[in-house]
């Protein structure tokens, strides 16, 4: 199944003004008319009307989601068209969604529209449903994870960071390898890619809440700006971008802050803000306060599947203690725990 949703790779360019507009599933397959006429069998399923992925929100996330869900059993595999500015967020919730997955949740885009000379559209589109239809010699599928396919590259979804606005290769994964390479052939590595309990089925979890933030701390921060983010109403989580591998500025005044929003029940966890490493908190002593404050790390997590992580959460649960204990525990690829 081939999921519309929106973005870039479902544009079509107006031959007179040069505009770009959303295409509708006809004009689309004109475009792509190698696609149908290949030996997979390829449904698609438009949202109506599609979405820029600047809209996309948690309410979003859960329609995707339910399109695979209620069609898990139709289909080998499903491709999702999305655009390219929060893919990662996208795919790193449908990874939390869909538990115990078993078959291909394939997110691709474009940087330019399908109709375009010099598109990527057709080759990231072409490919992510080969992706998706692929399976071993025994009849399993070959990739049963959500990712996402862009330039040549599979990444796990959950991993991904978009890091260009402008080249092909959109996309990168700083802390987990590729799981598979798109040449002449496509190379798999199995051994990169998370398999699910064989024994347990497909479970839709759909509720989210997104009562949490991001607060990035940057030289000169004020207490006014921290306060104003963690005394924010009804908030539940923070996502603390800090430095290096965890730290962050010993003044007693951050430290009280940080301290009081733990007391209410808020639950902040350390994210560096280098894309590349993990937070060891207390490697450091400007990381020490942090630990004494009640933050928890967050590992080499991306921003994108923490915080979408965090919202699924407090959709499932009410206990905090159960929220710290799941976020530092590594539920399907999103996070390296040594």
């Amino acid at each position: 199944m081939l999921i519309l949703t929106g973005g870039t790779i479902c544009m079509v360019q107006n031959e007179l003004t040069g505009a770009l507009h959303p295409a509708d599933p006809g004009t689309f397959k004109a475009f792509v008319p190698e696609l149908f006429d290949s030996r997979i069998k390829v449904d698609i399923l438009p949202f109506a009307p599609l979405i820029d992925s600047s809209d996309v929100n948690p309410h979003i996330w859960a329609k995707m989601a339910h399109a695979v869900f209620d069609h898990y059993d139709d289909y080998d595999g499903f491709v999702i068209l999305h655009g390219t500015d929060t893919m990662s967020y996208s795919g790193s919730a449908l990874s939390f969604m869909l538990a115990n997955l078993k078959k291909p949740v394939v997110f691709t885009g474009s940087q330019l529209p399908v109709g375009v000379l010099r598109s990527d559209a057709k080759e990231n589109l072409l490919t992510a449903i080969e992706i998706a239809a692929a399976k071993d010699d025994e009849g399993n599928a070959m990739v049963p994870e959500v990712t996402i396919f862009f330039g040549d590259r599979l990444f796990r979804a959950n991993r991904t960071t978009k890091r260009n606005a402008e080249h092909f290769t959109a996309f990168k994964s700083y802390n987990y390898p590729s799981l598979a390479q798109a040449g002449v052939h496509i190379t798999y590595m199995p051994h990169y890619i998370y398999y699910s309990d064989p024994d347990s089925p497909l479970y839709l979890r759909d509720k989210t809440d997104n009562n949490v933030a991001i607060l990035k701390l940057f030289p000169g921060i004020t207490r006014q700006i921290v306060n104003s983010i963690l005394s924010a109403k009804d908030l539940r989580g923070v996502v603390l971008e800090t430095y290096g591998a965890g730290n962050a500025p010993s003044d007693t005044w951050l430290y009280d802050e940080l301290s009081e929003a733990v007391a209410r029940g808020v639950i902040i966890v350390n994210k560096t803000q280098c894309n590349t490493g993990s937070v060891e908190m207390g490697l450091y002593d400007t990381s020490l306060n942090l630990m004494k404050a009640g933050v928890i790390s967050g590992y080499d997590i991306t921003t994108e599947a923490l915080l979408t992580k965090m919202m699924y959460l407090f959709g499932e649960y009410d206990d905090i203690d159960t929220v710290k204990a799941l976020l530092q525990k590594n539920l399907c690829g999103e996070i390296t725990i040594e």
